[in-house]
């Protein structure tokens, strides 16, 4: 090989493209819509096996399919031989991976599986197989060569299996309308999970209360107590009146003389009619509501039925992930 690594890099690259067009041309449509029917109509699992690089694709398909709202299980054919086949029950349905078809781990389960009357899928580099032979559904997974130079490291071959049960996968979100907050739904820890779930609730602090008529020493003390950077201005009934920030309180000591603070209010102090969030509004939509302006705020009063229930910070949405 010559120093050229790129160009052999790069035609590596094609050869697995090209070996998922080609897959894609040569698919039965008949086959496609029998395997994603029998997925669709699965009252139970899927079970997802396969042995050496197969098993680890099966273990990502299955990964897959349960995050985006298709119960999967992937199961390792040695382990279902010594017990694991109790998770099999009726109304499952297996998709089954081997280049060969003739894995003899996976041929073991067969007769298990037919007791069990489940249906079977297989996604295999040979048809002429005995496990194609016995599957319900054959999805062709084979490739004229290996990407590997010697043609013998699984390369092509498990680029199509993945590539397949991918597809199947992302057309059963298809099929059953999944939207991007079901996705999110089970992913509450990603991004997108956090932007669609993630509520001001969630990360709002206690509101820092001061009456319109608190004095500027009183501000002063509620603002150092809960360091949250504002104080908010509410009535008896907890109505919020207005807020008074740091940069307020700083404005203020500017624009008055030092002997006149200690007769100032709350009230001459806030400002009025700020803009608020709800303690029920996504995170993400408060944080596009603070950034999203001429100029930044970075504290949100959270209101709820009228009364005012916290504050969040800017900071702290940005400190959640979003």
């Amino acid at each position: 090989m010559s120093e050229n690594f790129y160009s052999y890099f790069r035609e590596f690259l094609l050869q697995e493209a090209r070996s998922i067009e080609a897959i894609a041309q040569r698919l039965k449509s008949d086959a496609v819509e029998k395997a994603v029917k029998i997925l669709l109509d699965c009252k139970g699992k899927v079970i997802v096996t396969g042995v050496g690089k197969s098993g680890v694709i099966a273990n990502k398909i299955a990964e897959t399919m349960t995050s985006t709202g298709t119960v999967a299980v992937f199961l390792h054919p040695t382990d279902a031989l010594h017990g694991g086949l109790g998770v099999i029950t009726k109304g499952d349905c297996v998709i089954a991976i081997s280049n060969s078809g003739e894995t003899d781990e996976i041929l073991m389960l067969l007769p298990a599986l037919e007791r069990r009357n489940v249906s079977l899928i297989a996604i295999v580099g040979n048809t002429n197989s005995t496990l194609a032979r016995r599957a319900d559904v054959i999805l062709d997974a084979s490739v004229e060569k290996e990407a590997c130079p010697l043609n013998l490291a699984p390369t092509n071959s498990t680029t199509v299996a993945l590539a397949i049960g991918d597809a199947l996968a992302m057309t059963l979100v298809s099929a059953k309308g999944l939207t991007a907050e079901d996705f999110a739904a089970n992913h509450p820890a990603g991004r997108l999970g956090k932007r669609l779930t993630l509520r001001v609730k969630d990360l709002m602090h206690a509101s820092p209360d001061v009456k319109p008529e608190s004095s500027w020493f009183e501000v002063v003390s509620i603002i150092s107590k809960y360091a949250l950077g504002a104080a908010t201005v509410v009535d008896e009934k907890k109505k919020l009146l207005g807020i008074i920030t740091d940069g307020d309180l700083r404005r203020t000591v500017e624009r008055i003389a030092p002997e006149k603070l200690s007769s100032l209010t709350a009230e001459q102090m806030m400002t009025r009619s700020p803009i608020t969030a709800e303690a029920e509004m996504l995170a993400y939509d408060a944080l596009k509501l603070m950034e999203n302006r001429p100029s930044q705020i970075s504290v949100l009063p959270v209101v709820e039925n009228g009364k005012c229930v916290g504050l969040v910070r800017l900071h702290d949405i940005v400190r959640s992930g979003l």
